[in-house]
């Protein structure tokens, strides 16, 4: 997989003259976007019911891995409390034709598909108004090479020719420049060693952070698994006061009465990843006998 080289940031403004596809002569919109060649499942905006003009102005981040290649593609749909959801149009905008940390609003005529000899992408479908801008992650001073990257808190030439500042100035100041810029956070559950269920070990890891949790695939009868699988959390801004837990749990392949059953667990404090750039680190599982877990987190900015 490819390494993310940066974030764009895409306002969803508004739609101007959608198609009507109710009985009621009207639709209720929204809005899917997704970067071509990912995986992930596609951000949406909220839907507008009965609006053939609606005003969204919604916000979302998306992770970048090649700035050359990728598109944003954009599709508009006319939602269905039951069925499938009608098209309304699409469109899409390479990321090529944007700028880095410049904005740009783009009014975009929706088409049908992408083919430019399909007749039905005569017929006028409406607008869609969006606002992009892209923010490369910094790049490590060393280069890209190696599997360990360190990103140090550099302190400006001001700061270090004027002498220190109050310890607790300067650590707010500190605090306040880590906080306000928005980041990758990059976490890579490695494998577990010593772990052990009392009816079975069939572990994965679940990554628990601010609400969305992610799993790693499930390998059978281990007691010291390898995942080696990363997780990406696209933020406004440093999770400096913040935790993540990472549990390992072990699933039985066939069914029971107790088919799942945890292995142990760790809450990790992220401020020595903002400040550090990353941990590469094993730590005890809380409530496992001798299981520890391998762990790297890195935290890139933008």
């Amino acid at each position: 997989t490819k390494k993310p080289v940066g974030i764009l940031h895409v306002k969803v403004l508004r739609a101007r003259k959608l198609l009507k596809m109710d009985l009621l002569g009207t639709s209720d919109p929204y809005v899917q976007l997704s970067l071509s060649g990912e995986k992930l499942p596609a951000k949406r905006t909220s839907v507008k019911m009965n609006n053939l003009n609606p005003e969204w102005n919604e916000s979302f981040n998306l992770t970048v891995k090649d700035l050359q290649s990728q598109v944003l593609e954009l599709h508009v749909y006319d939602w269905e409390k039951f069925g499938t959801h009608d098209k309304l149009g699409m469109q899409v905008v390479p990321l090529t034709s944007i700028s880095p940390h410049e904005p740009k609003e783009f009014a975009l005529n929706l088409v049908k598909n992408q083919n430019l000899n399909d007749p039905h992408n005569k017929k006028p479908r409406g607008q869609l108004t969006v606002v992009l801008s892209y923010h490369p992650l910094r790049e490590d001073s060393h280069g890209s090479s190696g599997t360990l990257e360190r990103h140090e808190s550099q302190r400006s030439e001001s700061e270090v020719f004027s002498g220190p500042l109050e310890p607790h100035e300067s650590q707010r100041n500190e605090d306040a420049s880590h906080n306000c810029q928005a980041g990758l956070l990059l976490v890579t559950v490695k494998g577990a060693e010593d772990v052990e269920g009392k009816h079975h070990t069939n572990p994965y890891a679940v990554v628990l952070f601010r609400g969305e949790e992610k799993k790693t695939k499930l390998v059978k009868r281990t007691r010291d698994p390898c995942w080696n699988e990363e997780f990406q959390f696209v933020l406004e801004e440093a999770p400096l006061k913040e935790e993540i837990r990472i549990q390992v749990v072990s699933k039985r392949t066939k069914f029971c009465f107790r088919s799942k059953e945890s292995l142990g667990f760790v809450n990790i404090n992220l401020s020595d990843v903002v400040f550090n750039g990353h941990i590469n680190e094993k730590f005890h599982l809380i409530n496992s006998r001798n299981g520890v877990i391998h762990v790297e987190i890195r935290w890139e900015v933008t």
